[in-house]
């Protein structure tokens, strides 16, 4: 019942939801970047000593409605040109950097993304430009919320790193398994979602807990 309207509506939250969604995102970033900003910038200091270049990196993804936006993370890998699709082991990281995306404190520059209404604390990861072109129609409704920091995909795939450094053609099995299977996981989301989920997901991230995916009575 809930998906069918859903669907109906075009925009898998209504009004209300988005609203509260914004609300909560809105208080608790701006919250944690004043407790937070000073290990930010000491990390990015300690990651452009790092790598040699700056401490931040911003890539291009796709956001809300379709729309790019350029995503804030602290700099854990040199500067060379390669593939997207990042394997453990990868010698583009460097030893610190691997620090940061095992405590996954590279993350924390999205903080500014969620301030200025780019990105949420839970929704879908936002992808590099080309692969919303691959969303069917049905699935389209992914791109109605805005990308998260974490969400049940991303939990799903935690260790998505070290998948993928175990197949012989990562980025064949990123694009065929692992794509197909965020989007069903994505849309899922978007299509049921709810306030205490989103805790539920904020509270398995931060305390790492293994992720159980809902089954459907």
């Amino acid at each position: 019942m809930g998906e069918r309207a859903a669907e109906r509506r075009g925009a898998g939250l209504s009004p209300g939801q988005r609203g509260l969604k914004r609300t909560f995102d809105l208080v608790m970033s701006v919250l944690l970047l004043a407790l937070l900003w000073p290990v930010i910038l000491l990390a990015a200091w300690a990651a452009a000593l790092d790598t040699g270049a700056s401490g931040f990196f911003l890539q291009e993804r796709i956001g809300r409605e379709g729309r790019p936006f350029r995503v804030v993370k602290l700099r854990t890998m040199r500067p060379l040109s390669g593939t997207t699709v990042t394997t453990l082991g990868d010698p583009r990281i460097t030893p610190f950097g691997r620090l940061l995306r095992r405590s996954k404190l590279d993350e924390l520059p999205q903080l500014f993304n969620v301030v200025v209404g780019q990105m949420s604390f839970v929704g879908p990861r936002p992808d590099v430009p080309g692969f919303a072109d691959a969303l069917g129609d049905n699935e389209r409704v992914i791109l109605s919320v805005r990308p998260g920091i974490t969400g049940p995909a991303t939990l799903k795939y935690r260790n998505e790193e070290a998948l993928l450094a175990g197949m012989a053609a990562p980025e064949r099995y990123n694009r065929e398994v692992i794509f197909p299977d965020k989007v069903r996981l994505n849309r899922d989301y978007v299509l049921h979602w709810s306030f205490i989920m989103d805790l539920v997901y904020l509270w398995r991230t931060v305390f790492s807990t293994p992720y159980r995916e809902k089954t459907k009575s």
